[in-house]
């Protein structure tokens, strides 16, 4: 009688097997029949983001960094690519993702490709060739002119804000997700350009860090504040949320109507207002970093995650793509799910050097608030 079960449960063993293995058969002939390049240019774009072009560009791009399947049911390079793309655009679980009419692949599959061609785009070269703050006096200078030609606000290198987005419960370090609006997430940095290029990207911090603390520990603080020691007259532009220094101009809160400093808080919210558009743009086109959504991955690849989509999104930019539109009710979800800028206008500095640093912030901010002054007289 044993040996008869025994029988049974490997002739069962086999047929599941069996199962398996022609379902994923049947997977591949659907690839191999699902031929997403048939797609009209603007379907394309849509499921995608990418055109054609620049689809095929980006996978002989990440091609030596993603493996290579020897399987005689193996997804090729092209599908992997596809189905994170199609994840990262649309934030859908993987499952549909997967029983896409253009993918057939298991969820299992899209997993895996997802996380393939993320830790393909992390990679440091690509990261360094699509994410750069600019290296060069003459590369700075283009685009404190493309700030000032757009917006007259002399000296911009760039604008910074920070943004969250969602993410399961941790199973470790949960305190450093959780934020002020009671859900656990990332706090990303992202500082952009006056045509929303991301010029510099940082999301290796918890939802529960404040704006002002990731700046302080960021590379590109340093290198912004080493650059005006040398002399440039540089600065980035920044919200009430961050501490006013003379390489990080602030608005001034509750100027005076018709004054001087007024006239400059204007003009800084309106330039400034380009990171915020920025980062409009790059959860337009991947939606899966909207807050209201939730990445169901260990926040170690959601950082992951957050850094491909950047390196998406300059790629698009560069190319002038169009930007699908977002739905108010998804718009409006994320606006929700933002933290509003604590004013450190009014705090206390702890050191005399940070006093000291304060006092140059507001020397250098109006020095800015009579050149625009006087620009606005004449």
């Amino acid at each position: 009688m044993a040996r008869a079960v025994l029988l049974l449960e490997a002739l069962n063993f086999d047929d599941r097997r069996d199962v398996i293995y022609n379902t994923a058969l049947l997977r591949r002939r659907l690839r191999n029949q699902a031929n997403a390049l048939q797609l009209s240019d603007s379907e394309f774009r849509a499921h995608y983001r990418l055109n054609k072009k620049l689809f095929r560009d980006l996978c002989s791009e990440l091609k030596p960094y993603i493996t290579q399947a020897r399987r005689r049911t193996k997804v090729s390079v092209e599908n992997k690519v596809l189905a994170a793309l199609s994840f990262f655009a649309t934030g859908s679980y993987q499952k549909p993702v997967g029983m896409s009419y253009l993918h057939g692949l298991s969820q299992s599959s899209v997993s895996k490709a997802v996380k393939e061609v993320t830790r393909a785009l992390n990679h440091q070269r690509i990261l360094y060739k699509y994410i750069r703050f600019p290296q060069t006096s003459q590369e700075r200078q283009s685009i404190v002119n493309g700030f000032f030609d757009k917006f007259g606000f002399p000296g911009c290198l760039g604008c910074i804000d920070g943004s969250h987005v969602a993410m399961i419960r941790p199973t470790e370090h949960e305190e450093r997700f959780f934020n002020r609006k009671h859900f656990h997430s990332r706090n990303v940095q992202i500082i952009c350009d006056s045509d929303l290029n991301i010029i510099n990207v940082d999301a290796s911090f918890g939802g529960a860090t404040h704006d002002a603390h990731i700046w302080k520990l960021s590379d590109v603080q340093r290198h912004v504040q080493d650059l005006y020691s040398r002399g440039e007259a540089i600065w980035l532009l920044g919200d009430s949320g961050y501490p006013l220094r003379p390489w990080l101009l602030t608005p001034i809160v509750n100027a005076e109507p018709g004054s001087a400093d007024e006239n400059y808080t204007n003009i800084h919210c309106l330039t400034r207002n380009t990171v915020e558009r920025c980062i409009g743009v790059l959860k337009a086109r991947w939606r899966c970093l909207l807050a209201h959504r939730v990445l169901h991955y260990d926040h170690h690849t959601v950082a992951k995650i957050i850094n491909a989509c950047v390196v998406l999104h300059n790629i698009c930019n560069k190319h002038h793509l169009p930007v699908p539109p977002l739905a108010n009710a998804d718009s409006r979800g994320d606006q929700q799910n933002q933290m509003p800028p604590q004013s450190l206008q009014n705090a206390s500095s702890t050191t005399g050097a940070e006093q000291e640093l304060l006092a140059h912030g507001r020397e250098q901010r109006n020095r800015i608030v009579q050149r625009l002054w006087s620009t606005q007289s004449n």
